[in-house]
């Protein structure tokens, strides 16, 4: 584990070696070459404290939470909220019970989506009110995102005669505060936009949306899936209403997400998955939730990922995440010399030069993605290709598809120096130099 020595200056190689060594999956070799992985915008790969972390949990305290008056109920029931403290603490929440554990990001949007609908139909009472939309109201999203913060959305719209509206994007995929901000009027009840985008790695203007938004009253979701694990996230420093992650993007496992809101929105919004573990009084005629977080986690609870998700987040203090985001930028500023000088790539998202996060997007001239990425894991090297669930803003670029190298803490200067080598001889490979 590195010991932080420059908290806003890169990982020195070495540094990053000794992180790589953490992680047992990246020890081996694929088609006889070692394993460059470079498709942690997907999914990050896990290091053996966080393996440990929730496999002595498993061994020793697991049971269910909030439930039992036994000693391993007690022991889960602690690790558990732990977790939901630890978290809590890592994207500057107020309290630990802004957080709540969902399946995943999109389960997590999802759930905003529905809770807003449900309101909209008059569940939640008075409280609920401050949700409501339907005809003549907006919700705005913009071009570029993920379709997991773009579907709910959508089935919002449908679901109350709302319209969506969406900020469009340029020649490169990008977008700007000052078209995002022109399309925010009175009837916007709800923005939703991604901090980072998962295709062209640019950061948006979060502060600038945020604060034309609350001009007009509307509340903003932040899908925070591509920033949480790369970047310093302080929520209430961005100002945001609710926000999103998964934990398998940030060294942790899968099954597990996170929705952050304010206090007092969580506790107005109704919930749309109901069952156990949520209720204070259930009669055959009506039942009483209880206040958030514990509202919107119906049913058998993921303890064993929360607590793997802490360790995780804690494994990422060590570094620093300010050390983490110099790092990726670093690497992205070399991956995107080293494809510019390489005749037919096309890089999508913001030019070397303008910050960004460490994941890059590009088209290969006469060479289909797919071919481009069997090309790249033929000698090892794993990235990620097809529309990367971002079928609008493929299409607005004219693209079918494109290929992805996303970078992470383990990712070294030779893992990007072997891609650039290899993405250099795919057109010669195909023939596609003409």
């Amino acid at each position: 584990m590195v010991t932080v020595v420059a908290p806003n200056q890169p990982l020195t190689e070495s540094e990053v070696e000794a992180i790589k060594r953490d992680f047992p999956i990246l020890q081996q070799e694929v088609n006889g070459f070692p394993l460059a992985y470079l498709d942690s915008g997907a999914t990050a790969e896990r290091p053996r404290q966080v393996l440990d972390a929730e496999r002595r949990f498993l061994e020793h305290d697991n049971a269910a939470v909030h439930r039992g008056a036994h000693t391993l109920a007690a022991l889960s029931t602690d690790a558990y909220e732990d977790a939901r403290a630890t978290v809590a603490e890592f994207v500057g929440a107020a309290s630990p019970s802004e957080v709540v554990w969902t399946a995943n990001a999109t389960d997590a949007l999802n759930l905003v989506a529905y809770g807003i609908a449900n309101a909209s139909r008059g569940r939640g009472g008075p409280d609920a009110e401050r949700f409501r939309i339907g005809p003549g109201d907006e919700v705005l999203v913009t071009e570029a995102e993920h379709h997991a913060n773009l579907v709910p959305w959508q089935e919002l719209a449908a679901l109350t005669g709302a319209t969506l509206r969406w900020v469009p994007v340029a020649d490169d995929g990008t977008w700007t505060a000052e078209d995002a901000v022109a399309l925010v009027s009175d009837r916007t009840k709800v923005v939703a936009f991604a901090h980072v985008s998962n295709v062209t790695g640019m950061v948006a203007p979060v502060s600038a949306v945020v604060a034309a938004a609350h001009a007009h009253g509307a509340l903003v979701v932040l899908d925070a899936c591509q920033s949480a694990p790369h970047r310093p996230l302080d929520v209430q420093a961005l100002g945001v209403d609710f926000a999103a992650f998964s934990g398998h993007k940030m060294l942790g496992p899968n099954g597990i997400g996170v929705l952050w809101g304010r206090h007092e929105l969580l506790d107005a919004l109704p919930p749309f998955r109901t069952g156990g573990s949520m209720i204070t009084t259930v009669t055959m005629e009506h039942t009483d939730f209880m206040p958030a977080p514990e509202r919107f986690e119906a049913g058998t609870q993921p303890v064993s990922q929360a607590v793997a998700l802490a360790e995780a987040v804690r494994y990422l203090q060590g570094i620093g995440m300010e050390r983490v985001r110099a790092h990726e930028e670093h690497l992205a500023e070399r991956m995107l010399t080293g494809l510019a000088a390489i005749p037919g790539i096309h890089v999508v998202g913001p030019p070397a030069g303008v910050p960004r996060s460490g994941l890059v997007s590009f088209d290969v001239d006469g060479v289909h993605a797919h071919d481009v990425s069997q090309y790249l894991d033929a000698q090892g090297i794993a990235v990620r290709s097809g529309h990367h669930c971002a079928q609008p803003l493929h299409r607005r670029l004219g693209l079918v598809a494109t290929s992805r190298a996303s970078t992470y803490v383990y990712t070294t200067e030779q893992d990007v120096d072997r891609f650039l080598t290899a993405v250099g001889e795919v057109r010669g490979y195909f023939g596609a130099t003409a």
